[in-house]
């Protein structure tokens, strides 16, 4: 067993392993163990008392599967790495108590609203920016710790905005909702249908018609939403070998800024029955996971196409000025009426050598 240096961050546990990226179902592989969220040395691990106790859970969950592997050891490996490391954080967690915390200033622990968003400031683990929780050591967070409602606050580049609201008790925090939003399409739909319920109350219908009549009609809501590649600045990604092995992990940011750091990428061509492209998506893989394992779970998550079966096409090294990518081209068979991709020069070129 050997230890692979690191370029960026942390390293992966080290088990017993042979290649990198395999295909789904190959039996002798044994799974690579993803670390933790990252934590800088030094930092305390603070976590909130739901994450203590979610993390508490987390090991519970873990013990429970591997009393269930019997005899494969090498998810018994695999599921004993993850429980190391998931120990290691509940053994460091500091939880805050929030009832000592000024109340008027922002600090851990808090709901901040700003910008019409609310975001709570949690633990590392506990982070999931989807859900508007935001790690303490991230951007975001330093900028408004200490603030109180009213202080400015500098977003990105040079956009400046004010903390509308600081508080200790819960409150409805801000989804990214991936898909159109539901509620403004529903609020499109009623403002843009006002003068046709007039017209058709004036040809004698009742109001009960009326309703039906302007719930059938076609509204923007209906049509295709766009599709837009994920940028999570924050974000932690494999660093691979050009044989696809995994041999450190970096941010978004860190991958995107010149570093020309090897990181794996999906790209998938969406073709009709005749064989012609329709669709051009792509996703950067997620740490622990093969490019087809990604690559499923996009096309269910965001394209609804869960059944589909994409086919590996061929495999590249896609090095330009800002990054440097292992692409994994597929392809699919569909017919459905997915969302739409850009036109434009910029992103057909990350599909120039497919």
């Amino acid at each position: 067993m050997s230890f692979v240096p690191c370029p960026v961050v942390s390293c992966l546990v080290s088990i017993p392993m042979s290649r990198g990226f395999i295909k789904e179902g190959d039996q002798e592989e044994i799974p690579r163990v993803p670390m933790r969220a990252y934590l800088p040395e030094g930092v305390p691990n603070f976590v909130t008392k739901e994450g203590l106790e979610a993390l508490k859970a987390e090991l519970k969950n873990l013990e429970i599967e591997h009393s269930k592997v019997g005899d494969n050891y090498i998810m018994g490996n695999f599921i004993d790495a993850k429980m190391k490391l998931l120990i290691g954080r509940i053994n460091s967690a500091v939880e805050v108590d929030l009832s000592k915390a000024k109340k008027d200033t922002v600090s851990f622990g808090a709901w901040v609203r700003y910008n019409g968003r609310t975001v709570r400031i949690v633990g590392v683990d506990e982070a999931d920016i989807d859900k508007g929780l935001i790690s303490f050591i991230s951007p975001l967070a330093k900028s408004l710790m200490g603030k109180k409602v009213g202080d400015i606050i500098g977003l990105k580049g040079s956009e400046k905005t004010r903390v509308e609201e600081v508080s200790f008790e819960p409150m409805a925090l801000t989804q990214i909702v991936r898909e159109k939003n539901i509620e403004t399409a529903t609020i499109t739909k009623i403002e843009t249908q006002k003068p046709i319920e007039k017209e058709i109350v004036g040809m004698g219908l009742t109001q009960q018609e009326v309703h039906e009549e302007v719930t059938d009609l076609p509204t923007k809501a209906d049509e295709p939403h766009r599709f837009e590649p994920e940028t999570t600045a924050m974000e932690f990604l494999p660093i691979v070998n050009e044989r696809g092995n995994i041999v450190g992990r970096a941010t978004y940011f860190e991958l995107h800024k010149g570093n020309k750091l090897l990181h794996p990428v999906v790209h998938l061509h969406v073709i009709n029955e005749i064989g012609a492209t329709t669709r051009l998506y792509w996703w950067h893989v997620a740490f622990g996971e093969t490019p087809e394992k990604t690559l499923k779970r996009k096309m269910a998550e965001i394209l609804g196409l869960s059944e589909a079966k994409p086919k590996l096409k061929r495999q590249y090294i896609r090095d330009v000025k800002t990054e440097k990518e292992l692409v994994f081209v597929f392809t699919v068979v569909s017919e459905e009426n997915l969302p739409l991709t850009s036109e434009g020069k910029d992103y057909g070129d990350v599909f120039a050598k497919d």
